[in-house]
């Protein structure tokens, strides 16, 4: 009597773009499943757009028209939206890197390389639902500060440019996060790691002008890679930049910072994710 032997059916790449949309649904559905983060993710910039306009808006106010930043008799609001939109993209990469570090301490990544699958669909799947989300807390932060008095003077053209500059940072965030969940041990870990794109915007033209710091800080916030990003939106929705440059150069400068952080980042992600499933 013979033995059967069971042979795993081989990966056809056509098959590519189902794995990773499977891995894109089964992301969504574990951020659906965590309420409390989900909902943290999406709460956490509103708060603070509340918190800043309402609270230290009368004082920022102050702060930015005394320094000729461009703001107008609407108030503190139509210079902050653009900042706590970069500041939403540093939370939704806190929330990446820790999925991504929970596969791969779990065991699941090793599960998923055993099957007829693309490999790389397991950390597509993570950056586009991490771009989903953020999209989701981005249009939440557009829509309450509308709600709050926020009214950008931009048309069609400016909105969609607007709009791409977003989804390139989040995407550039997003890889990014990836690298350091894939770097750490352990999803604590990866959540201490992700501590600093969620303070640098702090640090940037988010909140107030670079001109309104003290010397040791101005040419930190006006040298970052969040400083032109914020810019280039305010611009495109304003008219104006609150550091005295053109359009042009800000948004020059954000999409080399973000085309750069990409591409080091997708490409470290990507050789940290084949070593670390290596002989898997």
């Amino acid at each position: 009597m013979s033995t059967a032997t069971y042979h795993a059916p081989a990966y056809r790449p056509a098959y590519a773009f189902s794995d990773t949309g499977v891995m894109i649904a089964r992301s969504l559905r574990r951020s659906v499943r965590d309420p409390e983060a989900f909902i943290t993710a999406l709460a956490l910039p509103v708060t603070l757009m509340l918190l800043f306009v309402y609270v230290f808006g009368g004082a920022f106010d102050a702060g930015v028209q005394a320094s000729g930043a461009g703001a107008s008799s609407a108030g503190y609001v139509n210079y902050v939206v653009p900042g706590l939109i970069v500041l939403c993209a540093g939370f939704g990469a806190g929330t990446t890197a820790v999925a991504v570090a929970t596969d791969m301490s779990s065991g699941i990544v090793d599960r998923f390389r055993s099957m007829p699958m693309a490999a790389w669909s397991v950390l597509a799947g993570q950056i586009v639902a991490s771009l989903a989300r953020n999209l989701l807390a981005t249009a939440l932060v557009i829509a309450v500060g509308l709600g709050i008095g926020w009214r950008p003077v931009a048309g069609p053209a400016q909105w969609l440019g607007a709009i791409a500059m977003i989804v390139g940072f989040i995407l550039a965030m997003s890889w990014l996060a990836a690298c350091f969940g894939l770097l750490v041990g352990g999803p604590e870990a990866a959540n201490g790691a992700t501590f600093a794109l969620m303070f640098i915007p702090y640090l940037s033209t988010a909140f107030v002008p670079a001109s309104s710091m003290t010397r040791v800080l101005r040419p930190v916030a006006a040298n970052q890679p969040f400083t032109p990003v914020i810019e280039t939106m305010r611009g495109l929705w304003m008219g104006h930049t609150s550091t005295g440059t053109s359009l042009g150069h800000e948004a020059l400068l954000a999409a080399v910072y973000c085309a750069a952080i990409l591409v080091i980042a997708a490409t470290t992600g990507s050789w940290l994710f084949r070593h670390r499933t290596a002989g898997h």
